[in-house]
């Protein structure tokens, strides 16, 4: 599918709250679809935003497993909210990830992509950190999928996901000329690993990445006590991009919205005539295992 048209992306550099119930956290999103709304035709929140209802749905014991569990227990209601909130503010919406029971059991991480009719389509995040595997028990999830929207088919690779190249590969080989990168990160460090993963995904596949994090500090919160990044959105360092490849960026740490305006004409074009063509020229068979080069 050949995107048709440019689309206007907001991206929440999510402020980590202390919503007591659902409601709380119903109105917080609300809140924030309503001033993004006007400005964007998708918006995005970031990986395990609405963990930040944890520590209230947990009541007294503050610990990250007790609050994932909580979180588990609640994903159905919290994600009639998301859908709710999409129809009413008639936006297509991804909103961040939730930690849900697949159907073997298991507790996987989904980034729901929800239409402004209602539909939710997921893609699971396949990679786990050691945090999300060895604290919480998070389990690997499915493969790549695509999305088909009106602005053309884009994918989604969650936080660590973005730091292997083939994961965003396959999406663009599938036809996504955007990948949206929702994270969660504590430190400095986790930030860059998926801000620089992010600009070398968008310049290996001559595609656009979008990323955007929770900020802030919430000590109430077992799971999401440290919160650090910011958003952005990252193209080719090539002909018609910035010399960066940095077409947004937001404030590190500060909440808000960051909007920028994206046009796949752009990523035709410079696939069809960049300076280099990555997307075209990336390896078509593996290499063979490396041998010691003999000196002469």
């Amino acid at each position: 599918m050949n995107p048709a048209q440019p689309i206007r992306l907001g991206l929440l550099q999510y402020p980590v709250g202390r919503p007591a119930s659902i409601a709380d956290f119903a109105e917080a999103l609300d809140h924030w679809l309503e001033t993004g709304r006007a400005q964007a035709d998708l918006l995005v929140l970031p990986e395990y935003a609405a963990v930040e209802l944890g520590a209230g749905l947990n009541g007294s014991e503050a610990t990250e497993a007790a609050e994932l569990a909580a979180m588990v227990t609640a994903a159905p209601e919290i994600l009639a909210v998301m859908r709710d909130a999409a129809k009413r503010h008639r936006i297509w919406l991804q909103p961040g990830t939730l930690p849900m029971r697949a159907p073997d059991g298991r507790v996987v991480n989904r980034a729901p992509l929800i239409t402004p009719e209602g539909r939710i389509a997921f893609q699971e995040k396949r990679a786990m950190t050691r945090f999300e595997a060895e604290r919480w028990g998070v389990s690997q999830g499915t493969d790549p999928n695509v999305f088909d929207t009106p602005w053309g088919r884009i994918g989604i690779s969650i936080c660590y996901d973005i730091e292997f190249p083939k994961h965003a590969r396959v999406q663009v080989m599938a036809g996504a000329w955007l990948i949206l990168a929702p994270s969660c990160t504590d430190s400095v460090a986790g930030f860059n690993r998926v801000h620089f993963s992010a600009r070398a995904r968008a310049l290996e596949n001559q595609c656009y990445v979008a990323i955007t994090p929770t900020v802030g500090e919430a000590p109430w919160s077992a799971a999401l006590d440290v919160n650090h990044g910011r958003a952005g959105v990252f193209g080719p360092m090539d002909r018609g991009f910035p010399a960066d490849g940095i077409l947004a960026e937001g404030t590190m740490d500060a909440p808000g919205w960051v909007f920028c305006r994206l046009d796949p004409s752009l990523i035709e074009a410079v696939r069809r005539d960049g300076a280099v063509l990555n997307h075209r020229d990336w390896p078509r068979a593996p290499f063979a295992s490396p041998k010691p080069a003999s000196f002469a």
